[in-house]
């Protein structure tokens, strides 16, 4: 989201190291479930969908937010509104236009000459990513009621993910719809290493948390899940490092925490620890706030932060 995209600037990365050394990860794991085939950043997607149902369904007491297949049906319910308002004359012009700017594979779009065709092509991805989005909430219902993880429901997170991109990147998958079953094999051999005792549970548990106004304030950012006093981020790599991006990430993550709170928290639930579940080797590494944040300069931090986010993304009002 676009959190991401903040701690790409080259200033904020200087911010980021200045204030937050990263400490030296030493954790050496075996990888437990190697890559079938080359859509890792989907395969990556659809477990944080796989993981965060898992995570409900162990605990009945987990708060969930809407999916961001959602926001693409949204998006993708705007432009086509748009669009129709202006009239089809003024389509090409429109799709240049924020916030209606949206890019498309090559094949499926960009080849088509005729505009009235291309609001066609629009409707038509509307259609498949609703009917998606139902078929998915159908087999997560049945999965609530009963935890049989089936293929069916594997099946639903890779779609999931293929309509994700839609509002996250503002690209319309050339694959949207197509499942490779090597993706479901490795979906399965993934939430196999699944561990509870990792995800241990007292109080409640939150998947895709949002961070009210100050997830606003950056232009958009949720995170993965949070039990407890665990903030923590899934990454679906082969490789086992903490890369500083992955770090400024969960220090961001935390920033917009201590800003406007988590959605459905209450004051006497606070954040502790950050981490990483890496799924490939079924490992959750796990940091104490207190021994990477510095309370004395956080502040200062803090105050940064939200100056220079309102200069990239306006004042919250």
């Amino acid at each position: 989201m676009s959190l991401t995209k903040f701690l790409k600037e080259k200033d904020v990365k200087r911010k980021f190291q200045e204030f937050f050394p990263k400490p030296r990860f030493t954790a050496k794991k075996e990888m437990l479930a190697p890559p079938l085939t080359e859509n890792y950043s989907l395969v990556g997607t659809a477990f944080d969908y796989l993981l965060r149902f898992f995570i409900e369904y162990s605990y009945e007491q987990t708060i969930s937010n809407n999916w961001v297949a959602e926001n693409s049906l949204k998006l993708l319910e705007i432009l086509i509104e748009a669009i129709q308002k202006e009239g089809r004359k003024e389509l090409s012009r429109n799709l240049e236009q924020k916030p209606l700017k949206l890019f498309y594979s090559l094949d499926k779009y960009n080849d088509i000459k005729n505009n009235g065709q291309k609001v066609i092509f629009l409707i038509e991805c509307y259609s498949q990513v609703e009917n998606i989005i139902l078929d998915a909430k159908k087999n997560h219902s049945e999965f609530l009621s009963n935890g049989q993880i089936t293929e069916n429901l594997i099946e639903s997170t890779i779609l999931l993910a293929q309509a994700d991109i839609i509002y996250r990147a503002n690209i319309i998958d050339k694959n949207l719809g197509n499942i490779n079953k090597d993706d479901v094999k490795d979906l399965k051999n993934l939430i196999s290493l699944v561990n509870l005792k990792n995800f241990k549970l007292k109080n409640i548990s939150f998947v895709n948390p949002h961070f009210g106004k100050a997830s606003i304030m950056i232009g958009g950012a949720d995170a993965d899940l949070i039990i407890d006093d665990m903030l923590i981020e899934i990454k679906t790599t082969k490789i086992l490092q903490m890369k500083r991006e992955v770090y400024d990430q969960l220090i961001g993550y935390y920033t917009l925490y201590r800003i406007a709170g988590i959605n459905g928290m209450t004051e006497n639930n606070e954040i502790k620890k950050l981490g990483v579940y890496f799924s490939r080797h079924g490992y959750l590494h796990l940091y104490d706030i207190e021994d990477i944040i510095d309370e004395t300069k956080f502040t200062e931090f803090v105050e940064w932060f939200k100056e220079r986010a309102s200069q990239q993304y306006g004042e919250l009002s």
